[in-house]
């Protein structure tokens, strides 16, 4: 099959099943190889953004070379044809510290006394995402939630605060893609050796490739389901893409988060991912730590 359109109805036909279509089928062109070109226009279709509609085409072309035969139905699954680096991504020299592969139920909570309260409830995973412009108090609830989870085993990532993390000596930091960005190179070298564990956000395949060229030690993908707990530049991904990511990424361990409550999570965990995550299914409960009994049981039945 050489013709770009009859490669852009052939994706179609295998994918919208379980991908749905779009009504905005526009894409622009960086190349002129056919399958490249039939990639992205049935990427559009599908549903993805530009950018990542690209690097699904890129992926596609970069698989056809490798196989040496396009097809319909083997939809791009390779770390390689994406241009990551070789996996486990743990071989490499610049990556960061190993966490496990399954964390588990991933609470992520708004200050210290609710990390230690989820932390003493068995939860096996936390997260402080403490939103505050005063740097002193910042470091305070830092310390705080270090101190909260000590006598547990719960895991603690620190959302954003990564001086502070460091200072603390909290488990792990956890970033978004433009913290990431921000970070220098210098930034980078300091945190893999201050021996901090490293997880981050994505949000479809090209956020992916940019946090896998850092080597983190867990990748956090969504929103899978409408969250309104904050402004997202990408619509919902849903479970399909989900699985689709999960599947790139088998090398890491990996972490569903955005909209999942307790109906939603078998779905979330059946995609494959070893972490689900979680906010409003815990603080907004009347009774927190029977609902994290509830969703560790979810988890545990994986």
């Amino acid at each position: 099959m050489t013709d770009s359109n009859d490669i852009a109805q052939a994706i179609v036909a295998a994918h919208a099943p379980r991908f749905g279509e779009s009504s905005d089928t526009a894409a622009s062109f960086s190349s002129d190889d056919a399958v490249y070109r039939g990639a992205k226009q049935a990427c559009a279709a599908l549903g993805f953004i530009e950018v990542d509609a690209e690097c699904l085409a890129n992926a596609w072309r970069a698989q056809t070379q490798r196989t040496g035969s396009f097809e319909a139905n083997a939809w791009p699954e390779n770390p390689a044809d994406f241009g990551m680096r070789p996996f486990p991504p743990s071989s490499r020299d610049d990556a960061f510290p190993q966490c496990p592969m399954n964390l588990g139920l991933y609470a992520v909570l708004p200050d210290a006394q609710w990390v230690g309260r989820m932390a003493h409830a068995g939860v096996p995973t936390v997260q402080l995402r403490c939103k505050s412009g005063d740097a002193e108090a910042i470091e305070r609830e830092v310390h705080a939630a270090v101190e909260a989870v000590r006598s547990t085993k719960a895991l603690l990532f620190i959302n954003d605060h990564w001086r502070a993390a460091i200072a603390a000596r909290a488990y792990g930091l956890h970033l978004g893609q433009e913290d990431l960005d921000a970070l220098s190179s210098a930034d980078l070298q300091t945190l893999r050796a201050s021996g901090l564990r490293l997880g981050v956000s994505t949000h479809g395949y090209a956020e992916m490739v940019r946090a896998d060229a850092v080597s983190p030690s867990y990748i956090a993908m969504g929103a899978v389901y409408p969250t309104t707990l904050k402004q997202m530049a990408t619509a919902p991904q849903g479970v399909a893409r989900l699985g689709a990511y999960a599947r790139l990424l088998r090398g890491y361990p990996q972490v569903g988060i955005g909209g999942v409550d307790e109906a939603r999570m078998p779905e979330v965990l059946a995609t494959g991912v070893g972490s689900v995550a979680v906010v409003r299914a815990l603080v907004a409960d009347t009774h927190p730590e029977a609902a994290a009994a509830r969703l560790m049981a979810i988890c545990d039945e994986k």
